[in-house]
């Protein structure tokens, strides 16, 4: 029975360690011709350096939790947290049709995220791949 509790734990904890960052306003637009092109309605990752090139003057939402984000977020993002009841609602001003970035942490509320928009509408969803981690990794500027 000791033995069950353990294992019970320590998949407890290994699943809370597992747990990635899911956690603006609106910028001014600029033409898709700048967005590389997938398909409507998926969802592509993009390395901090195409995240970087391809979000100037586009929507940028930090999915982290108002107190992450105030740790430090990417210039220009708005911060709508992936852990609040109404995720999706907080979305309702915001264009399907307009490309739309976001990231998190380390990447994994961000595909979990990236997916609930494409499968509410949403166009064009890019992924910063690694999060805001991955972003300050390549020497990126983060804001306070």
């Amino acid at each position: 029975m000791k033995l069950f509790f353990k294992i019970a734990i320590l998949l407890f904890i290994t699943s809370v360690i597992n747990v990635g960052c899911e956690s603006n306003q609106q910028s001014n637009k600029v033409s898709d011709s700048s967005v590389s092109q997938i398909k409507q309605g998926e969802v592509q990752a993009l390395t901090p350096s195409e995240f970087k090139e391809k979000s100037v003057n586009q929507t940028i939402i930090d999915i982290r939790t108002p107190y992450e984000f105030k740790q430090g977020y990417i210039k220009g993002a708005v911060n709508i947290n992936y852990y609040s009841r109404n995720f999706l609602e907080n979305f309702t001003n915001y264009d399907k049709n307009t490309p739309i970035f976001v990231y998190c942490r380390s990447g994994s509320r961000t595909s979990s995220a990236a997916k609930k928009l494409a499968k509410a509408g949403f166009q064009k969803v890019y992924d910063l791949r690694g999060g805001i981690m991955n972003w300050a990794r390549n020497n990126n500027q983060i804001e306070k």
